[in-house]
Formats: structure tokens, C-alpha cells, sequence
């Protein structure tokens, strides 16, 4: 799927040679671009099948959501940056996404009309778990998400929801 996207696309013009390197790069507003390892890493963890609904919490510049859209059946996705949302919402439509939803708010209080989701990616970092996104997750679903509170440090973790709660794991930090 990242082989197949134009990252590029997705970077502002006086960034986008820096595009393809294996680092953050700026996309205005104070935020950047995940650096391509971490999204393939957040990816394969969450184990997407086609026909899966995904919730992904920090759109940025819509990149992670292409991604996403290449492997699963529906992806809706949050920014709570206004001008962010807007642009990837513009950059996805041009480049022909048709199951990928963006609006602008709050990810941690999910987008519970679209609710069950299979998996959820969480790309900003969160001090605790989510429970609200953890109630948005079919019973087997995942969600993925930097966990911890220290801005220089998270921890990498999946979490998959059980009948009775829910199982942890930490992949890296």
C-alpha cells in the first residue's frame, strides 16, 4: 500500500524533498508527517483485512488514511486541527478515495455513529488509554496508540478488546 501512495503528495511543496526519507517531515500547523517506519509499524500491528471499518484519531495530512483505505473496506478519520483536516480531506478526494470519511474535532471522544469500528490508530500520544475509543472497538478489534504522558517518551501499544476488557501489549518505545 505505501509503495503504491505518492507520500509526496501529501507534504507541502517546500518540504516535499524531504518526502520520501525515513523521518518526520512538517505539514504546517505545528504538526508532521508520521516518518514512513512508524506508519508501517502501526499498520501491520493492527492486522487490517479488507471490508474493515477504521477509525484513525490525528489525520495530519491524510497519508496514514490512504494507507489505510488501500487495505480496509471504510476509514473515517479525525483531526483536530481545522485547516489539517480540510487539506487532507481536499488531497484524498483528488486522488480519488471514496471510502475515506475526515472530519475536524476531538478524536478521543471517536465518531460513534460509525461505531464498531475493527481497528482504531491513534497517532498523537495519549497519557492514558482511551476509554471512550475502547468502547468504539468491536469485541477482537484493535487499537494501536503511543501511551504515555513524558513528550519524549511513549510507549508503543496495542490494545485488543476482550468481552470482559481488554488485553495489552507494548510493541517498542
Amino acid at each position: 500500500a505505501m509503495g503504491k501512495i505518492p507520500r509526496h503528495l501529501f507534504i507541502p511543496e517546500q518540504y516535499r524533498h524531504l518526502a520520501y526519507g525515513d523521518r518526520p517531515v512538517p505539514i504546517g500547523e505545528g504538526q508532521t508527517i508520521s516518518q514512513p517506519f512508524i506508519v508501517a509499524l502501526m499498520t501491520s500491528e493492527l492486522a487490517i483485512r479488507p471490508g474493515d471499518r477504521v477509525l484513525e484519531i490525528g489525520t495530519g495530512s491524510g497519508y496514514q488514511a490512504a494507507v489505510l483505505a488501500e487495505l480496509a473496506g471504510e476509514v473515517y478519520t479525525i483531526e483536530i486541527v481545522e485547516p489539517l483536516a480540510r487539506r487532507a480531506r481536499e488531497t484524498l478526494v483528488s486522488m480519488g478515495y471514496t471510502n475515506v470519511w475526515v472530519k475536524s474535532g476531538d478524536g478521543f471522544f471517536g465518531w460513534e455513529e460509525h461505531a464498531p469500528f475493527d481497528a482504531i490508530i491513534v497517532t498523537c500520544a495519549a497519557p492514558s488509554i482511551p476509554g471512550r475509543l475502547v468502547e468504539q472497538l468491536k469485541e477482537g478489534g484493535r487499537m494501536i496508540l503511543p501511551l504515555g504522558d513524558d513528550p519524549f517518551f511513549q510507549s508503543l501499544t496495542v490494545i485488543t478488546k476482550r468481552k470482559d476488557g481488554f488485553d495489552k501489549r507494548n510493541i517498542t518505545g
